[in-house]
C-alpha cells in the first residue's frame, strides 16, 4: 500500500458524495454531459486571493501566472481579483485580452519570443520581460517597425535559486533571463533607446512548501534588485518578485505559512535599498491561486484483477492529468490526492491502483491507495487538479481528446 496525497480542507460531502461549489459530483458530471471533467471552485479561487492580500504588504500587487490555467471563466474571475497577468506565447496574450483584460497589466515572459510575438505584444501595450540581449535588439526593432514606444523589462537570471523548489528557474546556467551581472549594461541601452522602462522581473523557482526558503529568496531579490538599479544608475519603475508559493500534493507536505512569508516581506520592504523606494512591486502566482481550487472527475468503466491486484480503470488519465500519474518532472511516483468522488462517505477497505484509459504503463494515477469498494460507475476524484491540469498534458495523446472544463 502507498498513502495518498493530502486533499486539501474545505471540501464538503452531500449525501455521501464530494461536493464542490455546492453542488454533488454527480450532478456536475450529468450537467457536463460526461466525463473526464475538470471542475474549478469559484470561491476556493477568491479566498485563496483574499487569505493572500490579507498577508502580504498592501503595497505588494499580485499578479495570475496564466500557465497555471489559462481556462477562458478562470481568467474573467481572476481580472476581477488580481492586479495583473504574467503570460508566457502570444496565444496567452490573445486569451487574456479575449477575458477582457487591458493589456497595460499584462507582462510577457519566456524564452524564444518569435518576432511577431513581440511585435503582438508592442502593438497591444504589453510589458515585455526581455530574456536575452538579442531579444532587446528585436524588440527594439519591432518598435521601430510599429512607430511605437516599446515598454521594456529585463527578466533577471539571479545568482540564487530557490531552495527546495520542483522546478528551479534561476542560479547557474539558465535558459531564462539575462545574467544578473550583464543587466547594468542592457539595462542603460533599453533606457539610452528612448523605450519606457519597466524594470525587473526575478523568478528563482516554483513549487516550495518552505516559507523560509520563500523568504529569503524574496529578500535575496531585493538585494539584488537594489545592486542591480544602483549600478544601472535609474531608479526602478517595477520589480517582479517572482513567484514559488508551493501547495501540498503529496503524503507529508504540509501548506506554506503564508502569515510568515508577508510579514518577513514587510520588513524586507521597509529596510530596502533607497534606489527602490519609489519601486512597484508584486508577486507573481500561479499554481498557489487555483491548484487546490480543481477537482478532476473520471468515471470507473472496469474493475479488474491481475496476480492479485486490483485496477480500477477509469475512462480519464495522463492525457488530462499528466503531473498526477508522475509524468512531468517527479523522479519518484507518489501519489497525488485521491478519492471516490461517489462513496466519500465510506470506510476505506481495499488496495486498489487507479489506471487511465491509455495503452501504456504510465498511465497510473494513483498506485496501491487505499480506497472503499468501488465499482463501474462510480467517480473518482483526483484533487489538487486546478494548475497544471488540462492545459499542461496531452489532451491528444492515443486520440482521446480533452476533457471538459467547469467553474462553478
Amino acid at each position: 500500500m502507498k498513502p495518498l496525497g493530502p486533499i486539501p480542507a474545505g471540501f464538503a460531502m452531500i449525501d455521501g458524495q464530494l461536493a464542490i461549489g455546492g453542488r454533488k459530483s454527480r450532478d456536475l458530471v450529468a450537467e457536463a454531459g460526461s466525463t473526464p471533467l475538470f471542475v474549478y471552485s469559484a470561491e476556493r479561487i477568491r479566498r485563496r486571493v483574499g487569505e493572500l492580500l490579507h498577508a502580504l504588504p498592501p503595497s505588494v500587487a499580485l499578479h495570475y501566472a496564466v500557465k497555471a490555467n489559462p481556462y477562458m471563466p478562470v481568467l474573467q474571475l481572476m481580472s476581477e481579483l488580481v492586479d495583473g497577468f504574467d503570460i508566457a506565447s502570444a496565444g496567452e496574450l490573445g486569451l487574456a485580452m479575449a477575458a477582457g483584460v487591458d493589456p497595460a497589466r499584462i507582462s510577457f515572459a519566456g524564452p524564444g519570443k518569435r518576432t511577431a510575438e513581440l511585435e503582438a505584444a508592442i502593438a497591444a501595450g504589453v510589458t515585455l520581460n526581455l530574456e536575452s540581449e538579442g531579444e532587446a535588439v528585436r524588440a527594439l526593432e519591432a518598435g521601430d517597425r510599429l512607430g511605437i514606444t516599446p515598454r521594456l523589462a529585463i527578466r533577471v537570471n539571479p545568482p540564487f535559486d530557490l531552495k527546495g523548489s520542483g522546478m528551479k528557474m534561476g542560479g547557474g546556467a539558465k535558459p531564462f533571463g539575462v545574467d544578473a551581472e550583464c543587466v547594468p549594461a542592457m539595462a542603460r541601452a533599453v533606457i539610452s533607446s528612448g523605450a519606457e522602462w519597466r524594470g525587473f522581473h526575478i523568478f528563482a523557482g516554483s513549487q516550495a512548501l518552505s516559507a523560509d526558503a520563500i523568504i529569503d529568496a524574496q529578500a535575496q531579490a531585493l538585494a539584488l534588485a537594489g545592486d542591480l538599479a544602483e549600478q544601472t544608475g535609474v531608479a526602478l519603475p517595477h520589480c517582479n518578485l517572482g513567484g514559488g508559493f508551493g501547495i501540498p500534493y503529496f503524503p507529508g507536505d504540509e501548506p506554506i505559512d503564508l502569515v510568515k512569508i508577508g510579514e518577513a516581506l514587510s520588513t524586507a520592504l521597509e529596510q530596502r535599498a533607497e534606489v527602490l523606494q519609489n519601486t512597484q512591486f508584486c508577486v507573481e502566482l500561479g499554481r498557489y491561486l487555483v491548484g487546490e481550487a480543481g477537482v478532476y472527475l473520471t468515471e470507473i468503466v472496469d474493475r479488474k484483477r491481475s496476480h492479485e491486484e486490483l485496477f480500477l480503470v477509469v475512462d480519464g488519465g495522463l492525457h488530462h492529468q499528466l503531473a498526477a500519474s508522475g509524468n512531468f518532472g517527479t523522479v519518484v511516483r507518489r501519489n497525488y490526492p485521491v478519492a471516490i468522488a461517489s462513496r466519500m462517505d465510506e470506510a476505506a477497505d481495499e488496495v486498489a491502483s487507479v489506471v487511465g484509459c491509455l495503452c501504456t504503463p504510465l498511465d497510473r494515477l494513483a498506485e496501491k491507495g487505499q480506497f472503499p469498494r468501488a465499482d463501474v460507475g462510480d467517480l473518482v476524484a483526483v484533487f489538487c487538479a486546478g494548475a497544471y491540469g488540462a492545459s499542461a498534458s496531452p489532451a491528444q495523446f492515443l486520440g482521446h481528446g480533452p476533457a471538459k472544463e467547469m467553474l462553478v
